[in-house]
């Protein structure tokens, strides 16, 4: 009994001898050079240390001399001069970096509190921001303890006599603080705690009269039941737990240790009791714990990792099932896709997918089915019941997958979800909501093996959709052009060769002319090469291609039939059959015809160009020839007697000016020329033979010198005066720079640049403008070839 009542010795701290770290040259800081190989020296601290603290990453030492000391873990010692005197209480508070002292500045018992703010300094030493004395009235006394809040609203001080005095406020100010005497004894105060239970702040004070001897006596159950009794708060009990469950587990009572541990769920940082159990290798234990953990949602994914695996080591199917298997999502106290993760790498692929149907976890339901149980059907039952927008992601992820292993099924589901897509329910489609629709060009990578599908589907989509995505119908020309070009029945590749011309002749294409035109170039699909250039009105590529393959009523046809949009193709064709050395008369009679009637060329550029073929003789172009000259024959007589007429017309005119210039003029004009009314005078008259009123010609006349019903037509013969004036100087001025210059091109290029060489139509021009065109385009030509010789 003596024996039991006998204080007990606890080790709680190992003991290390800490030496300083060796400078550059191999000695510690401060220290005389020692032979040897291990020359350093062990970690000496200041002499008269009298307190110590730790916090925010240092050991705090107070001494006699006044000084605080900091060592960190570089165990480089610094310190200040804080007191005069000495230093005599320290208090490093956690969660700031604010530190309490107590000491002296002078001989007596006058103990002064410092608040010092070790982030902030003061010439090299930290800031201090508060002095106050400590002693709680007018008698001095020696301070025993101090203890600070962790908000920084509440300080302690006991001394010992027995008195605590409570500091108000921030501590860190003197305004605002207020100091009251809280507890007055007989006997030092030997230790004081705050400890925080919702918004109540308890203070907790420790004398020399009695020693809160339970736990020494591991008297555990008494010590919960007087905690209970007094109303200890939650965390109180659970410190009890604690240390209850740490003995019952130092001593080998596992269920015990375990049951007292789940007591402190919610207060004990579960990774303390989890790692006790896992060194043990208690399972069933830790199970117990983990359970009740989850129950009360307090666990993270890593614990339900835990727990999963543990029920798979023990093989209880039972358990695992009533964990995973709950009836509503409020008793689901689990992560569950980290449940999924575990009971698929345990391999309990059907309780992974209970959990990934029941709770929505589509992508881990489709990848255990598709990567693990290989069961195609089913993953594509399961994405038709999906929403749309999961639907199609599903499908764009694991459409490969499923084309590869079920193409008939997959293809169907794609048709739908492109068209008008609604989640099957039980087997049946949802009539009922609003259908959706997919961009049915984003699924067609998904058919590259398989192109009877893609057809299919393809064909599909232009039947019934046809407002589908150009790439739709792309990628069926260019399907039905490949089996096309590799079929080697004459009658299905008839068919296709209609399939393909009806494609290209839907209309679908026009946006995209150049991409249908490369691919029935690719395959060689000549008719629909032919028919593309006829909708792009490519007549030159057109040509280019019978000329090729020598289909000489074909170059006629051409011609035939886009001759009016381009002249030209007669002129090539005409050049096309001049260099054959076959017999072509047929063909060069029919061209020059076309060439007649429409006056394409010049007889000579005609002569010239069947010059090159050896086969043409005279007959060939001899009606031509004789029908031309017959033609400038009778333009020739036209011009003379248009040039004889102008020529009378002339006379005329002179003999007219003449008379009006030598003989008097007879007005016998009795009406005015402009309101038509009996004339009056005033009247004015004019040697053309037009009279008018003096009021009516005022009002009309836009000059006193020009009559106003004569002056239109005089102003248009004017201007045609003045144009042709112009004209001719431009010319003469043009002639004379093309025969000075160097580089009779470049004049040339900068007339046409200024537009001298276009045409300037007049409304008042005559019928003969047409000559006078021709003549100027004869003019342009004649110019150009003379500039070609000059350079």
């Amino acid at each position: 009994m003596a024996a039991y009542l006998q204080w007990r010795r606890f080790v709680f701290f190992d003991k290390e001898l800490v030496k300083e770290p060796l400078s550059n040259d191999g000695a510690a800081p401060g220290a005389t050079p020692a032979s040897g190989s291990a020359a350093s020296k062990f970690l000496c601290l200041p002499p008269g240390i009298t307190v110590c603290d730790s916090g925010r990453g240092s050991l705090v030492f107070g001494d006699m001399e006044g000084q605080i000391w900091f060592l960190p873990r570089s165990l480089q010692l610094t310190g200040f001069q804080a007191y005069k005197l000495r230093v005599t209480h320290l208090y490093q508070l956690k969660q700031h970096n604010i530190l309490a002292s107590v000491g002296e500045d002078e001989e007596g018992i006058n103990p002064l509190v410092k608040i010092w703010n070790l982030e902030k300094r003061d010439g090299g030493n930290p800031l201090c921001t508060r002095i106050f004395p400590a002693i709680p009235g007018t008698e001095p006394t020696v301070v025993s303890c101090l203890t600070v809040h962790e908000n920084l609203n509440f300080m302690a001080i006991g001394f010992t006599d027995g008195s605590v005095t409570l500091n108000k406020g921030d501590i860190t100010r003197d305004r605002h603080s207020k100091t009251q005497i809280l507890h007055k004894g007989n006997y030092p105060v030997t230790g004081l705690a705050f400890r925080q239970a919702g918004k109540t702040t308890h203070l907790f004070v420790v004398t020399t009269e009695n020693v809160q001897m339970l736990f020494k006596k591991n008297l555990f159950e008494m010590a919960i039941n007087l905690a209970k009794s007094q109303h200890l708060d939650s965390d109180g009990l659970a410190q009890i737990f604690m240390q209850y469950g740490d003995h019952l587990y130092s001593k080998g009572n596992h269920d015990g240790a375990v049951q007292q541990y789940i007591r402190t769920i919610g207060k004990l940082e579960p990774s303390y009791v989890i790692r006790k159990f896992l060194d043990a290798q208690r399972i069933h234990n830790l199970t117990a714990y983990l359970q009740t953990l989850h129950r009360q949602s307090l666990a993270n994914a890593d614990h339900t990792t835990l727990l999963l695996n543990c029920y798979t080591k023990l093989k209880d199917s039972s358990k695992l099932e009533e964990f995973i298997k709950k009836k509503s999502e409020s008793e689901v106290h689990f992560d569950v896709e980290t449940a999924i993760k575990v009971l698929r790498q345990a391999g309990y692929y059907s309780h992974a997918l209970y959990l990934a149907e029941n709770h929505a976890h589509h992508e881990w339901y489709l990848k255990i089915q598709l990567e693990d149980i290989k069961n195609y059907q089913e993953a594509l039952r399961y994405i038709g019941k999906l929403p749309f927008e999961q639907a199609e992601s599903n499908m764009k992820r694991y459409g490969k997958i499923l084309m590869h292993h079920i193409p008939e099924q997959t293809t169907q589901l794609l048709k739908g979800l492109c068209t008008d897509y609604r989640p099957s329910l039980e087997g049946r489609s949802d009539r009922e909501a609003p259908g959706c629709r997919a961009n049915s060009e984003e699924f067609i990578p998904i058919f590259a093996n398989n192109p009877r599908e893609l057809k299919a589907f393809l064909e599909h989509m232009s039947e019934v959709q046809p407002d589908s995505p150009q790439g739709i119908y792309d990628t069926l020309l260019e399907l039905r052009l490949q089996n096309w070009a590799h079929e080697k029945d004459p009658q299905v590749k008839e068919k296709l060769h209609a399939e393909a011309i009806s494609l290209l002749k839907s209309g679908r294409f026009c946006d995209v002319f150049d991409k249908a035109l490369v691919l029935c170039q690719m395959h060689d699909f000549q008719d629909g090469v032919l028919y593309l250039y006829e909708q792009g009105k490519l007549f030159q590529q057109i040509m280019h291609y019978h000329m090729q393959h020598e289909q000489y009523r074909q170059v006629i046809s051409v011609c035939e039939r886009h001759g009016e949009q381009d002249p030209s193709l007669w002129e090539q064709a005409l050049s096309y059959f001049a260099r054959k050395e076959e017999d072509c008369k047929e063909y060069v009679a029919a061209v020059l015809k076309h060439i007649e009637n429409k006056n394409l060329m010049p007889p000579l550029l005609v002569v010239q160009t069947l010059a090159h073929n050896s086969t043409a003789t005279l007959s060939v172009i001899r009606d031509y020839l004789v029908q031309k000259l017959q033609k400038q024959s009778q333009q020739i007589a036209q011009d003379e007697l248009r040039v004889r007429r102008y020529r009378e017309e002339t006379t005329r005119i002179r003999q007219e000016i003449q008379e009006l210039k030598a003989s008097p003029k007879i007005f016998q004009k009795t009406k005015c020329s402009i309101c038509n009314s009996a004339l009056e005078l005033p009247s004015v008259h004019f040697l053309c033979g037009h009279s008018f009123h003096q009021h009516c010609f005022e009002s009309y006349s836009e000059s006193d010198a020009d009559c106003p019903t004569c002056l239109p037509e005089n102003r248009k013969v004017m201007d045609m005066i003045r144009a042709q004036e112009q004209k001719r100087d431009l010319h003469d001025q043009f002639q004379h720079q093309l025969k000075c210059s160097n580089d009779s091109f470049s004049v040339i290029a900068d007339y046409f640049g200024r537009g001298v060489f276009n045409k300037l139509t007049l409304l008042t021009d005559p019928p003969t403008a047409r000559l006078t065109s021709s003549l100027e385009a004869g003019l342009q030509r004649d110019l150009l070839m003379h500039s070609r010789r000059g350079t």
